[in-house]
């Protein structure tokens, strides 16, 4: 398996922005909580780097979404695996080039990170709504007041959030609790490598 601090030196290759940088180690730390809370603690750090690398190709070829991460992944000595876990997070989505992803999830951690990826985005956006712009202060029920409007955060997509909590065999509030939780968790953590990086 490539190593954490490789799979962060291939992110930041095809990444500047520092909000996709954000994005990229919001979703490492929920899929470490993820894999720690489903009984999957031993495989942490490998749910973590698929969190990591999971946009990889996003900011460069944002038409192309999934379909070129395959290439840069390979390059950077990435196994299958990762790379089948990357791009099965766009299953179903049809990308700006027209092309539908066909990559299904499978394994829990695949179906985890297709039901938590676009809710990070949904939550950190009711985060910096808020006086505090933190998670650790988010009640789950303010959290659906904002997933219900449907004018906010309107690039996250409540049908794949949705289609994500079904392919777990999830209630929809169950998925929302559980990636708000891992979201105040990891916070801090999350602030700090941010502020490393800077």
């Amino acid at each position: 398996m490539i190593a954490r601090d490789e799979a962060f030196g291939l992110l930041k290759e095809y990444n500047k922005d520092p909000f996709h940088i954000r994005h990229a180690l919001t979703v490492e730390a929920v899929m470490k909580w993820y894999a720690k809370e489903l009984g999957y603690e031993e495989e942490a750090e490998y749910w973590g780097i698929v969190g990591l690398l999971h946009d990889i190709d996003f900011e460069i070829y944002p038409d192309e979404h999934c379909l070129k991460a395959p290439e840069l992944l390979k390059q950077g000595g990435v196994s299958e695996d990762i790379i089948h876990a990357v791009c099965s997070h766009g299953y179903g989505i049809t990308v700006p080039c027209g092309v539908t992803i066909d990559v299904e999830p499978i394994h829990e951690m695949e179906k985890v990170l297709f039901a938590a990826d676009e809710l990070t985005g949904l939550i950190f956006a009711a985060a910096l709504m808020r006086p505090s712009q933190s998670t650790k202060d988010m009640e789950l029920k303010s959290l659906k007041k904002k997933y219900k409007s449907k004018g906010f955060a309107a690039g996250c997509s409540r049908e794949v959030i949705e289609r994500g909590a079904d392919q777990l065999g999830w209630e929809l509030d169950k998925l929302l609790e559980m990636t708000l939780h891992a979201m105040a968790d990891t916070e801090d953590e999350i602030n700090e490598k941010i502020a490393a990086e800077q």
